[in-house]
């Protein structure tokens, strides 16, 4: 599942984005010189200025990207290889016309974009039979996609009734504020639209938040949690054959990559054309490779995924996914092995369920089936632009163990599909703040290896020295920073790359 923490969340949980977190950029900000916590990005370009670099190639496994964007054309990873759309294979690596990528979720003549999560796939093929405990889960899930489908409904309604009662097609703050409830309900609603109408307008707020939500909790119905949809016929592929590679299609944009776009431009959008922002590293290209759609990735996909990566060169991996369950965790295993042998790092989100990840399973992760555990693996949690009791994003999962640090993951400008952009939250959006930084540490320090790359981004975070408010069990909590990540602290660029020169000698 794309990890991205959409507007949806000030509909069910009353939030509102901060002030910074409003600010298109805010990420890349200095806390000392601009009181935001970003990631010093400007002091890392100006410790590496006229430093030698080298082109360092990026692997997004995602949705998919807009490869016509205006602020990622440049930037894009291109096959040289391979000739364009000529039905051939020519560089004989198994993939017709891959020239930007491929589409491990693609078939000869379409593409999938609605899929189930991995508990519907495993309840499907039977093992709510042998493990009723595993059924209950899915019901209640189900059960909750509908409740929640129906709550976002009834606020639709009530908003609805109060829009008429006023006679304005779109009724202003001042509007909503003046208006007389006429039910408990109509003053619940009118509360909450005083609040999100500060920041925003009715129509706005309606499409974003209430119709997003709507359609958010209906494709689950519909598509992740159906068992009797299955959309894997479109590939082509043999399914039960793990191992199997050559599948899919050169198709890397796909039916939706709005989430890969998105990620895309946080890592490498062209930093000097003056349009919608500036990706985090300067010298990278961005390889697409499209393995994640609406619903849960799967573990296949996945593993040929970042074999496909690693062939073809990328030194760093962004996984901005995740799920609860694993139907074949040993092939994913073994194709993450295969990064680790060929010295590339991979960076993970560590997943908007507000849970704690050294207790509650997420896949994929660097515990192997044999006891192992991958040193070329870094997990990012997301937290948010103020220095205070709210720094760690309400969303983010966290773990004192299994999440190595945070970075930047609300309110995140990037590019969106159609040379627009968009503001999203998610720890989707962290972890590739932290690929980018990896990226710029390798292409200006190449003789750095992945695992000491990792070393650095760790032991040079701004370490978080007050509490923050934590939930769990649906209770606030305030804990120490240092409970939630490895470091204790958010990634900073500025003293990530001098560290990196510290490595050099």
């Amino acid at each position: 599942m794309r990890f991205l923490k959409v507007s949806l969340c000030a509909v069910l949980f009353g939030s509102t984005l901060t002030l910074h977190a409003q600010q298109p950029g805010w990420h890349l900000k200095d806390l000392r010189q601009d009181n935001i916590f970003g990631i010093s990005l400007n002091q890392a370009y100006q410790f590496l200025k006229g430093k030698k670099f080298k082109t360092l190639t990026v692997a997004i496994l995602d949705s998919g990207i807009d490869t016509l964007h205006a602020d990622l054309q440049s930037v894009l990873w291109i096959n040289k290889k391979e000739h364009q759309s000529n039905l051939k294979d020519d560089d004989k690596n198994g993939y017709v016309d891959d020239k930007y990528g491929w589409g491990f979720i693609g078939g000869p003549s379409t593409n999938v974009g609605k899929d189930n999560l991995e508990l519907t796939r495993l309840i499907r093929r039977g093992d709510g039979l042998n493990n009723p405990s595993l059924l209950k889960i899915f019901n209640k899930a189900k059960q909750e996609a509908e409740e929640n489908y129906n709550r976002i409904s009834n606020l639709k309604l009530t908003i609805d009734t109060i829009v008429r009662a006023l006679g304005v097609p779109s009724p202003s703050w001042a509007d909503i504020k003046k208006y007389e409830p006429k039910s408990i309900g109509q003053t619940q609603v009118k509360n909450l639209l005083i609040q999100q109408l500060k920041t925003t307008e009715l129509q706005d707020f309606l499409r974003d938040h209430i119709n997003g939500g709507l359609a958010y909790y209906k494709d689950q119905l519909d598509y992740n949690y159906n068992l009797n949809f299955d959309p894997r016929g479109l590939i082509g592929d043999d399914y039960n054959n793990s191992y199997q590679r050559y599948y899919g299609n050169k198709d890397v944009m796909g039916v939706d990559a709005h989430h890969g776009t998105h990620v895309a431009g946080i890592i490498g959008a062209n930093r000097e054309n003056n349009l919608g922002l500036q990706g985090v590293a300067d010298h990278v290209k961005l390889m697409a490779l499209r393995v994640v759609p609406d619903g849960d990735e799967r573990d296949k996909d996945v593993a040929n995924g970042i074999r496909y990566a690693v062939d073809n060169g990328a030194k760093v991996i962004n996984m901005s996914f995740g799920k609860g369950y694993s139907s074949d965790k040993a092939a994913v295993d073994a194709a993450m092995r295969y990064a680790a042998s060929k010295d590339v790092l991979l960076v993970q989100a560590a997943g908007n369920s507000a849970e704690n990840i050294d207790l509650v399973p997420n896949f994929p992760n660097r515990q192997l089936l044999d006891g192992h555990t991958l040193e070329n693996w870094l997990v990012v949690g997301a937290s948010g632009p103020n220095n205070d009791a709210n720094l760690a994003a309400g969303f983010s999962n966290y773990g004192k163990t299994c999440v190595d640090l945070y970075a930047p993951g609300v309110g995140i400008y990037s590019s969106v599909p159609g040379s627009k952009y968009k503001k999203y939250d998610g720890t989707s959006m962290a972890a590739p703040v932290v690929a980018g930084i990896a990226a710029l540490i390798r292409s200006y320090y190449p003789k750095l290896s992945a695992q000491q790359v990792k070393e650095i981004l760790i032991k040079s975070v701004t370490k978080v020295d007050h509490p923050v408010q934590l939930v769990r069990n649906g209770k606030k909590e305030v804990v120490d920073f240092s409970d939630l990540c490895l470091s204790g602290g958010i990634v900073n660029a500025a003293e990530a790359v001098r560290l990196a020169e510290s490595y050099r000698h």
